[in-house]
């Protein structure tokens, strides 16, 4: 919807509104005209069901409104003595429209003075867990969100397994776009397995104001913006276009921002020309080729159990092989694997090109870029900055063509040789917004942004803060709570380190104080 949909739609709902309740205006004392002043008609009609002023503010949060609307429906018409089951039914199944019929058909007797405290234990409970989902939905949208980490793209840094509250406030929050979705599920409706939300109407993409913008090496929640399918985990004989806000969530390293010109020289990612230095926590692996002398009886899968390394390829065995294959194994693991008995060699395996799939390659295998790019060996390539204008042509469009097209919303087209954007002839093109290059750690087993290519801006979630549970799928019972991860910060200098241990020193403070204070008080008494 654009902006003039909405300020249409705006008037419709204000019309709707002041028809359907301006004689309730009257009844209660008010002006009729306050019913169609937008905003002011909302708080006035707070002192009305006598429900404080800042209710007004939370008709206007997308999806807390969503609860709101009935709520407000039903405080309405008990206002006015209309306080049965049927009342409450009807307003409900009618999206407010039986106020209509209350306005113009009944004998409107308001009560000021009306008790807003629930009648029966069944009324109380609805009423506390309506307020608990609302203030859940506004911590879980714009302060701090959880999220599960589903694969190894971040191996060693953040493990499967991994459960994660993500901070929406360090980078500003972006309220939803998708303005009718179930509260607090992301596209999918748990148990039901159906979609959680509507695709219209859409709001406009906003950010609230951030304290931090995203750097370089830093962690990042992110909607996936090449989400095309129903379900990512099944396959779709036909392109489903999600709207952003409920795009598969996925997290990655911001290795490029804006402004940056990014390539990969044999696996190491250099920006503007200098090789990227990752904080002590990163530790990226590579696959390895493992050669030993044939001989020597070698337990790999106890010595790649002892360097931690999870994924592992290329035997069945694990006594006299010649060659093993390895995945993700670090620099510093490689290296203790050399000094192992038996071992001749430990090889780097480097990825030459052109590999398929490598963006901008999009189309059936065959390149779209005359380059001989693959996930080792890639680039230069520019990261967009929001205002900043590049050449168009042939050469360039392969890498911008998604950004003109899917995620700026251009009408493009190609004529011989000549570029049209918008129906004009182009040889530039500015960017609108801000765009990222978001790596795996895990460099031969990630889908990145050397696959799918730029991240918008408008598809930032927000930043991974706190562990606040590990479980390891390969163990079970207690064992599998990895212990020395519960309560870690995700980022940070030096290693991480658990502060699970004064969080129960806090629990035993806190109910030692209130058992002592309760204690007290009925001595007291």
């Amino acid at each position: 919807m654009t902006s003039f949909h909405w300020l249409l739609f705006i008037l419709i709902v204000q019309v709707i509104h002041f028809l359907g309740t301006w004689k309730l205006y009257v009844a209660a004392g008010r002006k009729s005209w306050e019913a169609a002043i937008p905003v002011y008609n909302a708080i006035v009609l707070m002192k009305i069901i006598n429900r404080p002023s800042w209710w007004t503010l939370l008709l206007f949060i997308p999806i807390v409104n969503l609860i709101m609307f009935p709520v407000v429906w039903v405080e309405t018409i008990r206002s006015f003595g209309k306080n049965a089951a049927l009342d409450t039914f009807l307003v409900i199944a009618t999206f407010g429209f039986y106020i209509y019929y209350i306005n113009y058909t009944q004998k409107l007797n308001y009560i000021a003075d009306r008790s807003l405290t629930p009648k029966n234990k069944t009324a109380d409970t609805i009423s506390s867990l309506l307020f608990a989902i609302v203030v859940a939905t506004i911590v879980h949208g714009y302060v701090i969100q959880p999220f599960n980490i589903p694969s190894s793209s971040l191996e060693k840094s953040l493990l499967i397994g991994d459960f994660l509250f993500v901070s929406k406030f360090h980078y500003g929050a972006r309220p939803p776009m998708t303005a009718v979705a179930a509260p607090m599920v992301h596209d999918t409706l748990p148990l039901l397995n159906k979609k959680s939300y509507l695709n219209w109407p859409q709001l406009p993409y906003l950010r609230l104001p951030g304290f931090q913008k995203i750097k370089n090496n830093d962690i990042v929640v992110f909607n996936w913006p090449r989400d095309t399918l129903y379900n990512m985990y099944l396959p779709a004989d036909k392109r489903y276009d999600k709207p952003v806000d409920k795009k598969t969530n996925y997290v990655k390293r911001c290795v490029g921002i804006p402004g940056d010109s990014l390539s990969i020289k044999n696996g190491i990612v250099f920006i503007n020309g200098k090789e990227l230095i990752l904080p002590e926590r990163a530790k990226p692996q590579y696959s390895y080729k493992i050669a030993n002398d044939g001989k020597t009886s070698i337990d790999f899968g106890t010595l790649l159990e002892s360097l931690n390394v999870t994924e592992q390829a290329g035997f069945s065995d694990n006594i006299k092989r010649d060659t093993l294959y390895v995945r993700a194994l670090t620099f510093e693991a490689a290296e203790k694997l050399k000094n192992t008995p038996g071992i001749t060699a430990v090889e780097r395996i480097i990825n030459k090109g052109p590999e398929d799939g490598i963006f901008p390659d999009f189309k059936d295998g065959k390149p779209s870029v005359n380059n001989n790019w693959s996930c080792d060996n890639y680039g230069p390539i520019y990261i967009p900055e929001a205002g900043k204008t590049v050449a168009l042509n042939t050469t360039s469009l392969p890498f911008y063509k998604i950004i003109i097209t899917e995620y700026e919303g251009n009408k493009l087209s190609v004529v011989g040789n000549d570029i049209y954007v918008n129906d004009q002839k182009a040889t530039t093109y500015t960017f609108k917004q801000n765009y990222y290059w978001m790596m795996g750690d895990n460099r031969h087993n990630s889908l990145d942004a050397r696959y799918f290519g730029y991240t918008p801006e408008n598809h930032v979630v927000g930043k991974p803060v706190f562990i606040w549970l590990s479980l390891d799928p390969n163990k079970k019972g207690l064992s599998k709570i990895r212990w020395e991860r519960v309560f870690t910060t995700v980022s940070g200098e030096g290693q991480p380190q658990s502060y699970f241990r004064y969080f129960l020193i806090f629990l035993a403070l806190y109910f030692g104080i209130e058992y002592f204070v309760k204690k007290r008080k009925k001595t007291e008494a």
